[in-house]
């Protein structure tokens, strides 16, 4: 989400006479843009801060302007202007069309804000200035903000309530891209489940995105339990450039305790979709987000998310200790009495069951033929490319003659609990290639 509205904001500037620079130190102005889902991610914007405000006060000459953009510059604004002093502008993630305006108040002195969220921007008629993806991968939002109140999740009032783009603004951002060249695409909202265009529903934006050109992929990100339709599943399941990857967050393995989330789903209701999703779509890579030590949560309780996680396997886990966020239901309604360490030794119990059951996945991975779409050079070595499969598992294989953007059909030799290595065997394309286990 980030990355796409730093896009837009690279747009807004661009056209506005504003040129970006390679590093802070040549800048004139430096935004950074913020995220508030977590401590452990505002303690990083707080440190980055300081390092440019460093730059700053080095730099007297050049009038560096600072400025925080996004869900930090929404919740903790009086904080950066009037106690920290930090910066100079603060902007919210529905106000970034505003910035040429603040921009010119704080040339006149002043300390420019604008963090009113909005019940109708979506920003669907500006057309971004990619930064990412290499020329190969894009993001485009379908939709912001969220309705759903998780009792721990501040989203909601950084980022305000559900809006979904008009239809026909994403597949023209999507055929824009596809004639740039790119090869995948992630659509993405706070719950994509939820877009509504007018009665047009998710399943029928991937349907008509995946017609734009078959030989781009797309993925999207990120679904909610509550809501995922069948329709969808079979959508991905008979479009071959829609990629067999899901992300579906289950926070806890226990009842009470996604009681207390406000999940309005059970453990065994998400274990019967994990089914369906399966069931529908062979060969599925399944990712999720886990919440350690939430408010109450009890060893039995924790014990159940660790059953859960030995019962799904998941293939990719983002896995975080409770961070209470002022704001939410939880912290307004609960206690968040579970002591740092115990939060501490109980994420890594999850991240170690994780680690062996994605190690394992991998292994039984070797002897596959994968469709990898080159992305990178691999950091170990200028001579291997890195990139992933439809699956969205990263491979490293031999660069040979291959380029960032072919698709590569790769046979997997080895493995790690995070990697994929394998042979290239040929170039190929989604159309082309027909995944193993379709083939028995």
């Amino acid at each position: 989400m980030n990355f796409a509205d730093t896009e837009i904001v690279n747009a807004i500037l661009t056209e506005n006479g504003h040129t970006p620079v390679s590093t802070p130190e040549e800048a004139d102005i430096i935004f950074i843009n913020t995220c508030s889902i977590r401590d452990n991610a505002e303690q990083k914007v707080w440190n980055r801060l300081k390092y440019f405000r460093s730059i700053k006060r080095k730099n007297k000459e050049a009038d560096i302007t600072l400025g925080v953009l996004g869900c930090m510059a929404e919740r903790v604004r009086e904080k950066f202007l009037e106690k920290d002093k930090l910066v100079d502008i603060v902007v919210g993630p529905d106000a970034y069309r505003d910035l040429p305006n603040l921009l010119d108040e704080v040339e006149d002195g002043r300390k420019a804000v604008n963090v009113i969220l909005s019940l109708e921007e979506t920003y669907a008629d500006i057309a971004p200035v990619r930064t990412t993806g290499n020329g190969v991968l894009a993001y485009v939002s379908v939709m912001r903000g969220c309705d759903n109140m998780c009792s721990f999740c501040v989203v909601p009032f950084t980022r305000g309530r559900e809006r979904s783009r008009d239809i026909n603004s994403v597949l023209d951002e999507i055929k824009q891209l596809s004639d740039q060249g790119y090869k995948e695409v992630c659509l993405l909202g706070q719950n994509v489940n939820s877009y509504n265009d007018n009665g047009t529903r998710f399943a029928e934006l991937m349907y008509q995105a995946s017609l734009v050109d078959p030989e781009m992929r797309f993925r999207f990100s990120t679904s909610h339990p509550k809501d995922f339709p069948d329709e969808l599943l079979y959508v991905i399941a008979e479009q071959k450039n829609i990629c067999n990857y899901i992300h579906i967050p289950v926070q806890s393995g226990n009842n009470e305790v996604l009681r207390r989330m406000r999940r309005t789903y059970t453990r065994e209701s998400y274990l019967e979709l994990i089914d369906n999703m399966r069931r529908i779509i062979p060969g599925l890579g399944l990712s999720t987000d886990i919440i350690t030590g939430f408010c109450g949560e009890t060893v039995d309780q924790h014990n159940d998310t660790l059953s859960l996680i030995q019962e799904v396997k998941f293939d990719l886990a983002y896995l975080f200790a409770y961070s209470e966020r002022e704001r939410t239901l939880a912290h307004r309604k609960y206690e968040d009495d579970i002591p740092q360490e115990v939060k501490q030794q109980r994420l890594q119990e999850i991240i170690d069951l994780h680690r062996m059951n994605s190690a394992a996945n991998n292994l039984s991975e070797i002897g596959q033929k994968h469709l990898v779409l080159a992305e990178n050079i691999s950091k170990r070595s200028d001579d291997h490319l890195s990139g992933r499969t439809d699956t969205n598992k990263m491979v490293i294989f031999d660069r040979e003659t291959y380029n960032f953007g072919d698709y590569v059909e790769v046979m997997i030799t080895d493995s790690t609990s995070a990697t994929l290595f394998g042979k290239p065997i040929r170039k190929s394309s989604i159309q082309e290639f027909t995944p193993e286990f379709m083939t028995a």
